[in-house]
């Protein structure tokens, strides 16, 4: 066996090393180690000082390669999709940090860090993936320690309910794809992603394997009307667990459902491309209309993800190295917006007990900075500008554009003003609005000033600095 091949997963065995130093860390702390001065510092510097150095360690490129007979295939956009996802983990874990010191939770912080490390461990191999079984794998690996993780908080009756309601969800869909992954098998006779496209003919067991498929990756993004589980789930679930499903999950599903679109179904093109554009209009449409009417603000974030996951699959239909781009430049700024909105969500809620819409009335007066750094959060959710989020909307609007999805542009560009209805309404919410009961004054802790610091720098400056986009772009040919 060539075991230089493990040099071209470098992203992964640095992973492996980071769960494995933070479980050591874990085991061999004594008991009282975890409440030292209340501020469990162990277990909050150390994850985040680790995913920083991992981040930077693999922060360049390395060449492509194949490896281990095709099961693993990278190319540079790999090393700026999982960046991207490391980005979002590491802000996750900074406003986890408040929650993670209450009495019913603080013994468990080891197990918080390791089990979210290997849920990402799972989208790397995902990512990675050059055959279906390896993508399989993966999945899996994401997907059950992120069960655990949505009923993390066993005191809360919600949040058993949502893990009970994720895993169930989790299985059928993982049965679904899997059908479809064997009628893929079946009418090709290899798992192979390199090899496929010269089977590929586009008849009937192909058509239904690509939809198996297809409805088992329409779960895991919450697509219309694949999404039922997820305001239940977003709301049981804790918040930073939440913020993490919501941005690095989706994200990277959305990715590795492109590539494969592109790599294995290429002959299928025009078939895939209708089913896009019809879930693409449903899903944004459906999830707008629903967001409008929740008064539970975690509720309502719920429902402007599903709607985001139907913008991000404008840059999936056009299966072009443009569309590959605006993706990951998506994903990158619809990172720190959303995760800025669910710091602030995560903060109010643990300080105040306040989750509805109605309680954030006159935030501005007794949180102003709060107040203002969630209102950036919330405009660039909704492409205003000069916020980053309009220019991702710009380029991902000009993806589906040049691929011919006029009308698909057009009905996303309506719904982006009905979008723009039920965010300001939270921000009429804080700013105008009178109450009786406002929110108290609170200060946020460092850390969680240190990832809304982090989000509010990638909005303004995500925009701004264009040398982003083009360096994703110099990457997204030769996928």
């Amino acid at each position: 066996m060539d075991y230089s091949q493990f040099i071209y997963m470098r992203e992964e065995l640095s992973l492996i090393a980071v769960i494995l130093i933070l479980f050591l860390a874990d085991l061999f702390m004594s008991p009282d180690a975890h409440q030292k001065d209340g501020k469990a510092r162990l277990n909050t510097v150390l994850p985040v000082a680790l995913m920083l150095i991992h981040t930077a360690i693999n922060f360049i490129p390395g060449t492509a390669a194949d490896c281990f007979g095709g099961m693993y295939h990278y190319v540079p956009m790999h090393t700026v999709i999982k960046s991207v996802l490391n980005i979002g983990t590491i802000i996750v874990f900074l406003m986890a940090h408040e929650w993670l010191k209450r009495e019913d939770t603080s013994f468990k912080q080891g197990e918080f860090y390791v089990l979210t490390l290997s849920t990402l461990l799972g989208m790397y191999f995902m990512i990675s993936s050059g055959h279906f079984l390896m993508f399989f794998i993966g999945l899996e690996t994401a997907s059950i320690p992120m069960a655990a993780l949505i009923a993390f908080d066993k005191y809360r009756h919600n949040s058993a309910e949502a893990g009970a309601k994720y895993i169930l969800t989790a299985l059928f869909s993982s049965a679904l794809l899997l059908f479809g992954l064997s009628l893929i098998y079946g009418t090709t006779g290899t798992l192979y992603f390199d090899d496929m496209p010269n089977l590929i003919d586009g008849n009937m067991l192909q058509i239904m394997a690509f939809v198996f498929f297809f409805s088992g990756m329409a779960f895991k993004l919450s697509l219309v009307p694949f999404h039922l589980w997820t305001a239940d789930v977003y709301e049981g679930a804790p918040s930073s667990v939440t913020a993490y499903l919501s941005v690095v999950s989706k994200g990277s599903a959305a990715f590795v459902l492109l590539t494969i679109l592109i790599k294995v179904f290429a002959p299928m093109i025009e078939d895939w491309q209708e089913v896009l554009f019809w879930i693409t209009i449903i899903t944004i449409t459906v999830a707008n209309i629903f967001a409008v009417r929740q008064q539970n603000i975690t509720r309502l974030m719920a429902f402007s993800s599903i709607s985001q996951a139907g913008y991000i699959m404008l840059g999936v239909i056009g299966g072009s190295p443009e569309g590959m781009t605006s993706l990951v430049y998506y994903v990158l700024v619809y990172a720190v917006a959303n995760l800025g909105v669910f710091a602030v969500i995560t903060i109010v809620s643990l300080r105040s007990g306040k989750v509805t819409l109605e309680d954030y009335r006159g935030l501005y007066k007794t949180n102003p900075k709060i107040a203002f750094l969630m209102t950036l959060a919330l405009f660039s959710l909704a492409g205003i500008p000069p916020f980053a989020g309009f220019f991702s909307k710009f380029f991902i609007f000009m993806a589906a554009f040049e691929a011919g999805f006029h009308l698909l542009v057009f009905i996303a560009l309506v719904n982006t003003v009905i979008s723009l209805y039920y965010y300001l309404l939270v921000v009429k919410a804080m700013y105008i609005l009178p109450s009786d009961n406002p929110i108290p004054t609170f200060r946020s802790d460092a850390y969680t000033k240190v990832g809304l610091a982090l989000c509010t720098l990638g909005i303004i400056g995500l925009g701004i600095a264009s040398v982003v986009y083009q360096s994703i772009d110099k990457l997204s040919f030769g996928l």
